[in-house]
Parts: structure tokens; sequence; C-alpha cells
């Protein structure tokens, strides 16, 4: 193990190609639980409406269904998927996109997930040296993935990913891993109270909800990694970011300017660049690179 450690240390060809490869397959349990997480969710908070208005509550068909059970099988017609057929990456180019036994087209959205979910893993070991930094800053990315996918298909920023993403960024504060244990509390705070004004003056001023409060939880648990220093920078590039990307849809789709468009993955897009590039970014600016 020493040995193995110390080769990942000293080669960065073997550090690259060895994160790739787990990227891969973590990227494909993260697309079980971006399928999976907001089918449990809904199905708890129907149970949970069904209680609250005394109503019979209907049991799923399959109690066990979860992160681990049943097992990896096509959703059109069941089929179990075998071995080869959960290689990540591989299977979907094997089997050409579709499903081995009823021919139906697999999602893109899998194959893209892993391979993004890889490539984030050597963006990470490109940008910080080998050891436990590098292993948080892997939960981290890959938790912004996870997020972004799952606020793109269902508008949902869970709390069972938001808020233990928050905690950790604290808890790996304590030793000061990413910013001073103050700033980090200051930036889980004031990240959560700074889209919570935004969203109660827009509702005041408007009579609609702009925004939801998984998306607080989100901007406090940036807050917490990066520190408060970062809200500032966060904020403006997920801004900016929503505001390119918004246009974009309208002039491609033709999508009515009054969709509702998650925030989150401006978020997640933001808070990876400035956690790589945050300080070059601040520098450039103070520097004169860049002009208000």
């Amino acid at each position: 193990m020493e040995a193995l450690l110390y080769a990942l240390g000293t080669s960065p060809v073997l550090l690259y190609t060895s994160l790739a490869v787990l990227g891969l397959v973590v990227g494909s349990f993260l697309n079980v639980v971006i399928l999976r997480l907001p089918k449990m969710l809904e199905a708890r908070w129907k149970a949970e409406c069904q209680e609250f208005l005394n109503q019979p509550v209907k049991e799923a068909a399959d109690k066990r269904f979860n992160l681990v059970f049943p097992g990896s099988h096509c959703p059109s017609c069941g089929h179990p998927l075998r071995w080869w057929e959960n290689l990540p990456l591989i299977s979907y180019v094997l089997l050409r996109g579709r499903c081995s036994a009823c021919k139906t087209r697999i999602s893109p959205q899998y194959p893209l997930v892993e391979a993004a979910a890889a490539g984030l893993a050597v963006l990470v070991a490109s940008q910080i040296p080998f050891g436990w930094p590098l292993l948080c800053a892997l939960l981290f990315v890959w938790a912004l993935l996870t997020l972004t996918v799952i606020d793109l298909n269902t508008m949902l920023l869970p709390d069972q990913l938001t808020l233990p993403l928050l905690w950790l960024g604290l808890l790996l504060n304590v030793g000061g891993m990413f910013a001073s244990l103050p700033d980090a509390v200051i930036g889980a705070a004031a990240g959560y109270l700074a889209l919570w004004a935004v969203y109660h003056s827009f509702r005041l001023l408007t009579g609609k909800e702009g925004m939801g409060y998984g998306d607080f939880k989100f901007l406090g648990a940036l807050g917490a990694w990066m520190g408060w220093q970062a809200l500032p920078g966060i904020i403006l590039l997920s801004s900016l970011v929503g505001v390119i990307i918004g246009i974009g849809l309208m002039l491609l789709r033709g999508r009515d300017k009054n969709t509702p468009l998650p925030f989150g993955p401006y978020l997640a897009i933001a808070g990876l660049i400035w956690f790589f590039w945050g300080q070059d970014l601040t520098a450039l600016y103070l520097g004169g690179g860049i002009r208000p």
C-alpha cells in the first residue's frame, strides 16, 4: 500500500489514469443517486401527505426501493443488467446506446455523467497536490455534479446532499483545509442568508417565488467550503452564467423568458470555477486586468 501511495504521489500519469478510472466508477454510482434519490423522496413525501390528511397510505409496490435495491436494470423493460453492461462508459459504446433486450435507446445522461466524473477527477489532480485535500476536493466536485444533474432533471436540490456537503465543509475547515474555520462558519451563514434575502425581497416586489430553499443551502455549503470571501465572486459568476445560458436557450429553443430555470447548476459552475481559480480571478481583478 505504501508503495502504491508513493507511486501515485510521484507519477502524474499514474495518478491521472487511476483517478480517471475511479471517476468512471463513481460516475456510474452517481447516476444511481441522480435517478433514484428524487424518486425515493417523492414516495416519502406522498406517504407523509397521506398520513397528514388522514388518508390511507398507499404502500409502494417495492418497499425496498433504495440506492442499492433493486439491482441495475433497464427502465423500459426491466431487463437486469449483466456485469459487463454495467461497465462505465464502455458498456454504452458496446451496446451502441441501446438496451440489449428491448433495444430502447439509453439516455446519453449516463455516459455523460460518467465522463464528467472522470474529467473532474483529473481536473482536481491537476490543481491540488496528492494527499487528503485532493480526496476531499474529489468529494466536493462529485457532489456538485450530482446536484447539478438532479436540479436540471427535477428542479430539486435535496437536503440529503446539500446539508451533508455544508457540514463536511465546516468539519474539514476545523483544521483550515480550504478556509479558516471562522471564515467557513460566516460563509455558511452568509451564503444561506444572502439568497434568503434575495428570495423574500423578490417575492415582496413581484408576488412570485424566484428560487427554492435548496439554493440557499447550496450557497451556504459553498461558503462553508471556501469561506465568506468567495461568496461575492460565486454570486456574480452564477448570475453571469445564468444570463448567458438563459439567453442562449431563448435563442436556440425559443424558450419563454417566464419559464423557470434551475439556479443550482449555475451555482455549481460558479463554485467549481471559484474553488480552483478564485484567487487568480481576484488577483486579476485587483491587478487591473478586469475593469468593473
